[in-house]
């Protein structure tokens, strides 16, 4: 499956996926990488405008980028995600900030809040791997109240993230009739899962850049740490993984700028607003 194929079996067992899944997230410590993507999430924040005092909601929220960038504009924020060590992550950062938040376990294609509970309902680089994504889209909308605002962080399929998941796919098959995350980085399917509730939908062009001491350390970070290349490699053995981290490097390769040793490598994302009906 291609990084942009929108082809969905009727047979996919969506439940089964979801807990492969969280079973991937589980593994490693995304935190590790996930608090090197905080501005993403500070950007987010100024993209929505955020209020003093506004309700927000943030949904697959990891070890809490976008939670703690709305806590610091004196948001009332909850936080969270099905990953119950990445909620304790966000805790321990929430507390070292002095910052209020409440954090919950949640899954984001059934979210436990009554509709229109939040003025903003936010997800950086989250909500985008969930397995069902209209219901995933649905419950966003739902649970933001009329006039408010739902604001997104998601990889596009081109960029240097959803070519490591395209790459990860060449060796090891996506799940049966599930549509890909990058689908969520691009305009055609935000309009398909929120055109029903939206009034507007702002999607502009960003770069996230990866900055590591070099293109091994990215790959040892990311092979440790996040779960999805930690299972791969996993999954991978002899000449299947070396080919694996051949063709991982090469894509490295291609996209650092940094013209020494080191790793400068941009991403692209899509930053999205959504105005609610």
């Amino acid at each position: 499956m291609s990084a942009v194929d929108t082809a969905v079996s009727p047979a996919a067992d969506l439940a089964a996926v979801k807990v492969r899944q969280q079973a991937a997230w589980s593994t490693g410590n995304y935190a590790v990488v996930g608090t090197t993507l905080q501005i993403v999430g500070e950007n987010l924040g100024e993209a929505l405008d955020l209020r003093a005092g506004s309700r927000v909601l943030d949904v697959a929220a990891g070890n809490g980028n976008a939670t703690l960038a709305a806590a610091r504009r004196w948001c009332d924020v909850t936080s969270t995600d099905y990953v119950a060590s990445l909620l304790d992550a966000g805790r321990a950062r929430a507390a070292a900030e002095g910052l209020a938040v409440q954090f919950q376990e949640a899954d984001a294609e059934a979210l436990p809040f009554a509709d229109a509970s939040f003025d903003v309902v936010m997800s950086t680089f989250g909500v985008m791997f969930t397995p069902n994504q209209e219901k995933a889209a649905s419950e966003l909308a739902r649970v933001c109240k009329p006039g408010g605002k739902i604001g997104l962080a998601n990889w596009t399929p081109e960029s240097f993230i959803g070519q490591v998941f395209k790459t990860i796919g060449k060796y090891i098959a996506p799940p049966a009739g599930v549509k890909s995350p990058a689908l969520w980085g691009t305009k055609a399917r935000l309009d398909e899962l929120f055109g029903d509730s939206a009034r507007n939908i702002v999607a502009t062009s960003r770069d996230f850049t990866f900055r590591y001491r070099s293109p091994a350390h990215f790959i040892e970070v990311f092979r440790t740490y996040y779960g999805p290349m930690n299972k791969a490699f996993a999954a991978l053995e002899g000449e299947r993984q070396a080919a694996f981290l051949g063709d991982l490097m090469a894509l490295i390769e291609s996209r650092n700028r940094s013209g020494d040793a080191t790793l400068v490598l941009p991403s692209e994302y899509l930053e999205v607003v959504v105005e609610r009906k």
